[in-house]
């Protein structure tokens, strides 16, 4: 499977999500799509991304923007971090890590010691066109939903 580059659509996708559903890419054609990948449900870092996303919600709607985010996690953990969090925007269940190896965010990471496979936080803007326009590796939270958002103006 090849992954996606920038200024070329990106291949369709579907996914389970929270609230019971499955989306696909194309639900969103005519609409940006900020797709934030993150390591774990529950974890600091994981929650004060999910939480910076849901407090700037509001601007990414007016800009014609929907926001998912994207884990390894189950459903049941996502809608237990979601409800927790009170996130507007839904999470993805990626188990068999197919969008991950799309977006080519798994990373070898040094946990406690031991060397594992993860998720490296990372955050893609799609244009309404379907065309990747951004991609953020390496994400540093503080500031990162800001930087997103005035991406997103700039389109």
């Amino acid at each position: 499977m090849s992954t996606v580059q920038l200024n070329r659509k990106v291949p369709a996708f579907s996914a389970a999500t929270t609230g019971g559903k499955t989306i696909k890419l194309s639900d969103f054609k005519g609409k940006n799509l900020v797709l934030y990948f993150y390591p774990r449900d529950n974890t600091p870092g994981c929650t004060t991304e999910g939480q910076d996303f849901r407090d700037h919600y509001r601007q990414f709607k007016r800009l014609d923007t929907e926001v998912l985010g994207v884990s390894r996690d189950s459903l049941a953990s996502h809608e237990k971090f979601r409800a927790k969090q009170d996130f507007p925007f839904e999470l993805l269940s990626d188990e068999d890590e197919k969008l991950c190896r799309l977006f080519d965010v798994i990373r070898e990471k040094n946990m406690y010691g031991r060397k594992v496979m993860g998720i490296e936080r990372s955050t893609f803007l799609i244009d309404a066109n379907g065309k990747l326009r951004r991609e953020w590796r390496k994400v540093r939270v503080k500031g990162h939903v800001e930087e997103v958002l005035e991406a997103v103006r700039e389109l």
